[in-house]
This record gives structure tokens, sequence and C-alpha cells, in this order.
């Protein structure tokens, strides 16, 4: 059940992530946040409110409130680090993410068999090796490296934090709402200042209403992964869970290879092979 739920995650999330990345393309990347996320916090409330989920309102929410604040400043970060440095390194260190919910795991005392911590060291380097390393080419900005630091740290502290947010599956609702409704206010505020500093908010052309199917499923396939991801380290060690989930960068090569006839790189190809092995040794482990 673990691996089953920690691939869905993954699967989710790159194709959330090759969404976004197409339309911010046409908008700009707060405006596209804001309104992915708020389309999901509606749904998320009709579901909330259909499935009685305020009954599970206690002091886990405090949880899912501390991921709505951190979650837009880890992805508005990774945005920046996008726009400043080569994707080729700033994709493969994001995939950090994945040391905060292991070292989580670690220490509330969670051991790994030998084929799993093969399996583990297997799947991160494919994952790595996913992202099309840059390993040559000009220096990149120490504040590149950091804002990409910082995006992984705020990934990695989402994943921690939403596995604690609930118990139960109305509570993991409840959850995901207040998570999307502080997400939408952090990052509206957020898109607030860069217009009061004269960043557009809109492209040229206005809003293209046409793009409004794409921004709800990007939002609400984000939040289903959130989801997935909570049952799936709830129901085993964090530590596979985590790392699993965090294959997400070979399904956005792969879903750039199909949809937009982008090339793999030799070095992508080998990252998804090994990414396929280390997944193999976790769910067999």
């Amino acid at each position: 059940m673990t691996a089953f739920f920690a691939l869905t995650t993954s699967f989710l999330w790159g194709l959330a992530d090759f969404g976004g990345g197409l339309l911010t393309r046409r908008a700009p990347a707060l405006t596209v946040v804001v309104l992915s996320q708020g389309l999901a916090a509606a749904v998320l409330g009709v579901i909330v409110v259909a499935t009685g989920g305020w009954s599970e309102a206690g002091p886990r929410l405090w949880f899912a409130f501390a991921a709505g604040l951190v979650g837009p400043v880890a992805l508005f970060s990774f945005y920046k680090a996008l726009a400043l440095g080569p994707m080729g390194v700033v994709s493969p260190l994001a995939t950090l993410s994945v040391a905060v919910p292991v070292g989580v795991g670690l220490l509330l005392g969670e051991r790994p068999g030998l084929l799993q911590v093969a399996g583990i060291a297997v799947a991160v380097t494919g994952v790595v090796l996913a992202g099309g390393p840059q390993l040559r080419g000009a220096p990149v900005q120490r504040r590149t490296i950091l804002l990409t630091l910082v995006s992984a740290a705020g990934f990695g502290t989402v994943f921690a934090l939403i596995t604690e947010a609930s118990t139960t599956v109305t509570g993991l609702f409840l959850a995901l709402f207040v998570q999307r409704l502080t997400s939408v206010a952090t990052g509206g505020a957020a898109l607030w200042l860069s217009v009061r500093r004269g960043a557009p908010a809109l492209p040229e052309g206005g809003f293209a209403w046409a793009t409004l199917p794409a921004l709800g499923f990007v939002g609400l396939a984000d939040v289903a992964a959130n989801g997935t991801y909570s049952v799936a380290a709830q129901h085993g060690p964090v530590t596979v869970a985590a790392v699993l989930a965090s294959l997400y960068p070979v399904v956005t090569a792969l879903a750039a290879r199909g949809f937009l006839s982008e090339r793999l790189r030799a070095v992508q190809a080998a990252g998804a092979g090994l990414a396929l092995v280390g997944t193999l040794l976790l769910a067999t482990g």
C-alpha cells in the first residue's frame, strides 16, 4: 500500500509540475499558483462540507496551517531559482527535499533494511540524473543555489507536516482544505505585493479563460498528491514513502517527452532507468 500511494504521489506531482510549467509560459508564476490553488480550495471546501469534515477539527490542523505557509515559499523560491539559473542545476538540487522526511523517519526510529537502503540510494541517484544535471558551463550564482536549497527544504518540510495533519480520511480532506486556504492567502499577499512593485498580474493579452480547466487540473493534482503521500507515510515507513514520492521529476521529464516531443538526454534516460530499479528494490524490500 505504501509503494502504491507513494508512486501515485510522484505521478500526480510530476503531471502537476509539467502542467504548471506550461501555464507559467503564458502567465506570471504567482498568478498560476494562486488561481490553481484557489480552484483546488473551492473543490476541497465542497468535499469537506459533504463529508462532515469539520467534525475532525483539532490541534492537528496547525500542521496543515504550517504546511500552507511553507508551501508557497518553497514554490516561489523554486520558480525564482529556475528563472535565475540553469534547470540542469536547479532541478537535481531540488530533489534534496527528500532528506527532510527521511531524516524525520530515522529520528522517529525507522530502520530500513539493507535492500531498502540500496533502493533509496539507487532511486535518489536516478532522480538526480533524470533532472539532467549540468556538469559543464558557466558558474552558477550563489543566489540560485541558495534559493534552490530553500525550496528543497520547504518541499521536504511540507512532506513532513502534511503527514502529521490528520489520522482519518475526512480529517485529511479538512487538513488539505486548511492547507490550501493558507496557501492561497499567502500567495495572494505575495501577488499583491508584486503588483504594487509594478509586476503584471496577468499576461499582456489578458486572462485566457480557456486555461481554467488546466489551472484546475494542476491545483487538484497537487492536492491529490499531498493526500496520497499522507496515506503512504501513515501506512508504511516514511523513509520509503518519501523516496518513492520524490520520483516526480522522472514523470515530468517523460511527460515533456510524450507531449512536447522533447528528447531525453542520455543522462536523463539512464536516471529514469535507475529510478525504476530503485523503485523495485524498495517495493520488494
